[in-house]
């Protein structure tokens, strides 16, 4: 328990303050078991710290930060650790990483039933399972998902703006009013290149000279651990994915002829489509579907993008197709809080309702013109009319 402590004191120690996330004052933090899951990079343990240093600062003796990849658990249990910690007087325990230990949705449920005056509080991967045969945790636990920085909230760090979020239907409504709102306090356009290219994971604060390098890392990890870990992907695949991944990067978008695909990089049809699943369960895709109540592992998305821009300049080299950008970052920021789904009448169907083109500042309503409920998302815009929105403002949604 001590060496827990003093690793604990020393990151709390280290933990910067002067950012922080939306997402630190949207969870319900006195619920007595929190999960947040969410893609590597996105920042689930800065929060973690930064709740307990901002928040919980009377109650440091009380409280406890333990990462699951510690050796320490080669040996001993993560229910012999909740034990000792209430028996010293311990209430809040927060669990980073918990998809590295082996047995962790069991023991977290025998910890909510055992100790009624704990509260935990849990981070993993994307992957995460709630439910599973052992140990139904969807019913004890709240779970919440982490998303890359908006950029709104990449604003705000970026020039100490106070800069709101908005609802979609805000946007649809009054986007002449919020953009004077927003262009009263900052610039969007003279930021928003950078943003696309390197701004939405928060690490690009530390080291923004090695960003790329470390993206890289991560989507290695992903494809080289993680995936293999949770979803058994044959690692002897993993160059052949890379190779996927390269592919969607420079489309415009990528439009999947799965039977070509196959026979291109040499997986099978059905294994191939169930790693598109696992790609964007992983967070590194965004697969459109037509609209429908549920999406089998097998069944073939109708395009596909990167999770988010940041990752097009990584994995595509810097070889990027504009109107590619312009849409993956719509997509990344409205799916956050809303369905997108493929339609054959434009770009995207939003909540199965709005149906959105995406273009650049003379994008014309030609496609769309007959449509109700239709919209324009332009770049290269600081202000709309009517139903052309400027595309900038759609990541103020988070």
């Amino acid at each position: 328990m001590e060496q827990f402590i003093e690793q604990y004191r020393n990151k709390l120690k280290y933990t910067p303050t002067a950012v922080v996330r939306s997402a630190l004052n949207e969870i319900q933090w006195n619920s007595r078991l929190i999960g947040i899951k969410g893609a590597r990079g996105v920042g689930k343990t800065t929060l973690l710290l930064q709740y307990i240093k901002l928040k919980l600062a009377g109650e440091l003796d009380h409280s406890l930060y333990v990462s699951l990849d510690s050796f320490w658990f080669a040996e001993n249990s993560l229910l012999d650790l909740a034990d000792s910690f209430v028996k010293q007087g311990g209430k809040y325990l927060f669990l980073d990483e918990v998809h590295k230990y082996p047995n962790w949705s069991q023991e977290l449920k025998n910890i909510y039933d055992d100790h009624l005056q704990l509260k935990v509080v849990f981070t993993g991967s994307s992957l995460l399972e709630i439910l599973n045969a052992r140990a139904d945790l969807s019913r004890r636990a709240i779970i919440y998902t982490m998303q890359g920085l908006s950029f709104r909230e990449y604003l705000m760090i970026e020039t100490g703006a106070d800069l709101k979020a908005y609802k979609l239907e805000e946007v649809l409504t009054g986007h002449t009013a919020l953009s004077s709102e927003v262009l009263e306090k900052v610039k969007p356009l003279a930021h928003f290149s950078n943003y696309l290219k390197s701004g939405y994971y928060p690490f690009y604060l530390e080291q923004p000279d090695v960003y790329n390098m470390r993206l890289n890392e991560i989507v290695n990890m992903m494809l080289e651990i993680e995936l293999p870990l949770l979803r058994g992907l044959d690692v002897g695949y993993v160059t052949r994915i890379k190779q996927l991944l390269y592919i969607i990067s420079q489309s415009v978008p990528f439009i999947p002829n799965v039977s070509k695909l196959s026979d291109k990089i040499g997986i099978q049809r059905s294994t191939l489509l169930g790693y598109l699943h696992y790609l964007e369960e992983i967070k590194l895709t965004i697969n459109l579907f037509k609209e429908s109540g549920g999406i089998s592992k097998l069944q073939k998305p109708l395009k596909i993008y990167l999770e988010n821009t940041n990752l097009m300049y990584s994995i595509g080299l810097g070889e990027i197709n504009k109107g590619n950008l312009r849409e993956t970052f719509f997509a990344n920021q409205i799916r956050y809080q809303h369905s997108v789904s493929y339609t054959a009448k434009a770009d995207f169907l939003i909540d199965g309702k709005y149906i959105f083109e995406i273009g650049g500042k003379d994008k014309t309503h030609k496609q769309i013109k007959d449509l109700d409920n239709a919209f324009i998302a332009a770049d290269d815009i600081e202000y709309g009319y009517q139903n052309k929105i400027p595309l900038w403002l759609f990541g103020f949604l988070y």
